[in-house]
């Protein structure tokens, strides 16, 4: 934590937004609008019954506007008839007849209104789950290393994102589909009216519409441009304010360090953002005084047509009333269409992500590349020249490594921190393919396996594991989670890890939560959470075992209890033991010591310390420590 405190001391946040030149050209905004068949076959996927169902009252509700202003002029007219006559000669019933046809139609705008903001609700809470599930899927299949990529998080952190805003969008699009439908017919009867009024309604909207796009364009570009530093605020945040963090934060006394850094961040945001608004909110106005001009003018010209009897009262009011709601439509459908088109550059992010192919794949079924996973293995993995590079990495982790690991064999890694014994495991458990040379599983190159058969058959626990907010019981079934309802084969890997006598203490028993994230949660010790990861390990039954400093939190009694246990459970196991500590070490039947990701030597405990090598010097060292 302390190393990346130090590294955002250092930034100083620059601006993102230069007034002078648009980050996203028109072109590049309408070309966001292919991903919108994309996006609607997503939703229609979603829910086909609620789709069809929202589509259909969204063209009922459509025509309702036209069918009211119509059924109001028709009362109007009634009622300048019905004056010009005698009083006994006034009937009243066609009159109040259209008044309950009125009110129905008013009844039936709030019920389509009500139900087409349910079925929105329902489709797009639907809609957002469903993205949720395929995200997580999604990046489930993505390899390790795009994981430690900077620019994949940002991808990820944008994709996140529009798993819930993009319900705002679908609305948007189907209301934008609705408002079509109505224009079009309050248009034709204004055309039918005076044409000329509908060229005199667009010079007034237009200029509103491309004030809009052009500030949109603003507000993506801001927003796309911080997304690193809102990673980064949201850090901070978790940082200042968490269990985890809490001792060091008092301890080092950083809190006042992290507040500073997250004002100065959020500040430069908030003053950019502040600027963007307004000037938006200015040239809003003035886009606004333009329209409401375009409207009175033609309002002016409708009045002056009645007073001089062109027209009735009741026309009057047809006209006039069209023409508001066609201003106040095409309107709302431009500044709409700008956001749709805001919305489907965010939807471009989504998509992105989702672009994303993983490198390491399971083999094409059929193929002559693939290769059942032998079981069990028989001969082991063979290393051959195997390198590897980080992605951005100025420096090889691990280069030119040769060595066998025989099955059966259990192997040792020694080496300083730093010298790639954490990469090796990985490149062994497929979670990177080298960036050269081969690694071989019984004379085959570990690429013709199917990798997630593969990783079904190794047990891995690495030193920084996860601590799952999950029951006792469920945290040691992750190891083989199909297992999580077999309680006897949970309870056999907890009493092989020792951490049958960790959930023997607490309250709930298998059934109790751990750790305190949620309501009744217990939270544990370092090595009682180490023997409960090593259980995941036992649960795993796998014919690979690896073991990544997995008693760097244990007493040296606890460690030499689950050693012992260790020694006795892969017995005719193959497995990998990274650890600092000779004592565990020298258990091993070999012994592989790396130095900078490279090959140092290898053997029995005995036989590097009687070669006098590296081995034998960091024995030393160590046992000088105990004399």
């Amino acid at each position: 934590m302390l190393d990346f405190l130090k590294s955002i001391s250092a930034k100083k946040p620059k601006s993102r937004l230069d007034p002078d030149k648009p980050a996203v050209s028109v072109r590049e905004r309408v070309s966001a609008l292919r991903h919108l068949p994309a996006f609607l076959q997503l939703i229609w996927r979603t829910s086909p019954a609620l789709s069809l169902a929202n589509i259909g009252l969204r063209l009922l509700r459509a025509g309702l506007p036209l069918a009211q202003l119509y059924v109001a002029r028709l009362i109007l007219d009634s009622v300048l008839a019905l004056t010009r006559l005698p009083a006994e000669q006034r009937a009243l019933a066609p009159l109040f007849t259209l008044v309950a046809l009125e009110f129905g139609l008013v009844l039936l705008a709030d019920a389509l209104g009500r139900g087409v903001a349910l079925l929105d609700s329902l489709l797009g809470d639907l809609f957002a789950n469903q993205s949720s599930i395929r995200l997580m899927a999604h990046a489930a299949e993505l390899d390790l290393d795009q994981f430690e990529d900077s620019t994949f998080y940002d991808k990820l952190e944008r994709a996140r994102r529009q798993t819930l805003s993009r319900t705002v969008l679908m609305s948007q699009v189907l209301s934008q589909g609705q408002d079509l439908v109505t224009l079009v017919l309050l248009a034709a009867g204004l055309v039918a009216f005076q044409p000329w009024l509908l060229g005199l309604l667009l010079l007034a909207v237009v200029p509103a519409f491309l004030g809009e796009s052009h500030f949109n364009e603003r507000s993506y570009s801001l927003s796309h441009s911080w997304t690193p530093e809102r990673r980064e605020l949201d850090y901070l945040r978790q940082t200042g304010a968490s269990d985890e963090t809490a001792k060091e934060v008092k301890i080092f006394g950083l809190s006042g360090f992290l507040i500073d850094r997250f004002r100065t961040l959020s500040d430069d945001f908030y003053r950019q953002n502040k600027s963007l608004a307004l000037r938006r909110a200015g040239w809003g106005a003035v886009f606004a005084a333009v329209g409401a001009a375009g409207y009175y003018g033609a309002y002016v010209y409708i009045l002056a047509r009645t007073v001089s009897g062109s027209i009735s009262i009741g026309q009057l009011t047809f006209l006039a009333g069209s023409f508001a709601r066609l201003r106040a439509l095409l309107e709302g459908i431009l500044s709409r269409f700008s956001s749709v088109a805001d919305g489907a550059l965010y939807l471009q992010d989504f998509f992105d992500f989702f672009a994303l192919k993983p490198r390491i794949t399971r083999p094409i079924e059929g193929s002559a590349h693939t290769r059942p996973f032998p079981r069990p293995i028989q001969r082991g993995f063979q290393f051959e020249n195997v390198g590897f590079q980080y992605k951005n990495g100025t420096k090889w982790a691990i280069r030119n490594l040769s060595f066998e690991l025989k099955a059966g064999e259990k192997l040792a890694l020694v080496g300083e921190n730093g010298a790639g014994k954490t990469t090796l495991v990985k490149l062994l458990a497929r979670l990177y393919d080298p960036s050269e040379g081969r690694i071989l599983l019984d004379g085959h190159d570990l690429r013709e396996y199917d990798p997630a058969e593969l990783r079904q058959e190794i047990g891995v626990i690495f030193q920084d594991f996860v601590r799952f907010q999950l029951p006792a019981g469920q945290n040691l079934a992750v190891g083989r989670i199909a297992e999580r309802h077999n309680q006897a084969r949970i309870e056999a890997a907890a009493a092989q890890s020792l951490a049958d006598t960790v959930i023997q203490k607490l309250p709930g028993g298998y059934e109790q939560m751990i750790g305190r994230r949620f309501n009744g949660g217990v939270d544990l010790s370092g090595g009682e959470w180490q023997k409960i990861a090593l259980g995941r390990a036992y649960m795993r039954e796998a014919q690979l075992l690896i073991l990544d400093e997995p008693t760097a939190a244990l007493d040296a009694r606890a460690e030499h209890e689950v050693f012992q246990r260790f020694a006795e459970l892969t017995q005719g196991k193959t497995a990998v033991l990274i650890s600092h500590r000779f004592s565990t070490v020298r258990m091993a039947d070999r012994i592989l010591v790396i130095e900078n990701g490279q090959f140092v030597e290898i053997g029995s405990h005995e036989e590097l310390l009687d070669k006098g090598g590296r081995y034998a010097e960091l024995f030393q060292l160590q046992a000088a420590g105990y004399r």
